[in-house]
């Protein structure tokens, strides 16, 4: 059962796989392997997520009511009909969204300690 009525705030902090994910799904829906590739480009390779990891962090995403599969399929002669495409629910966006703004407070802090400068963080990931 979906537990989408829930405090958003109790699931944080996200794990770095399923926070990947979230963000991999926060602009289109996407495919497993479609969020695989997108987590590897966006971070220019530096994480790799595993089908393992990704499917299990999937399945539990969707008990939490934070991902939702899409009915909806692209050209079919464009894809294969057994892929399963996955999106945000409301929730999953109200999380995601939570977790981004805590770790960039904690990003902000860091950086008043003078442990960040500009250098470093345009090295990070894209």
């Amino acid at each position: 059962m979906k537990q989408t009525s829930r405090d958003p705030e109790a699931l944080l902090p996200l794990t770095p796989a399923v926070f990947h994910i979230l963000l991999a799904l926060a602009d289109q829906e996407r495919h497993g392997y479609g969020i695989m590739q997108e987590i590897t480009q966006r971070t220019d390779g530096k994480v790799r997520m595993g089908p393992g990891t990704l499917y299990g962090s999937i399945k539990r995403m969707l008990a939490d009511g934070l991902l939702e599969e899409s009915g909806e399929r692209p050209d079919t002669t464009l894809d294969h009909e057994r892929r399963r495409y996955y999106r945000l629910t409301g929730f999953g966006q109200r999380v995601v969204r939570l977790e981004a703004a805590r770790l960039a407070q904690l990003v902000t802090v860091a950086q008043s300690k003078k442990l960040l400068s500009g250098p470093e963080i345009a090295g990070g990931f894209s």
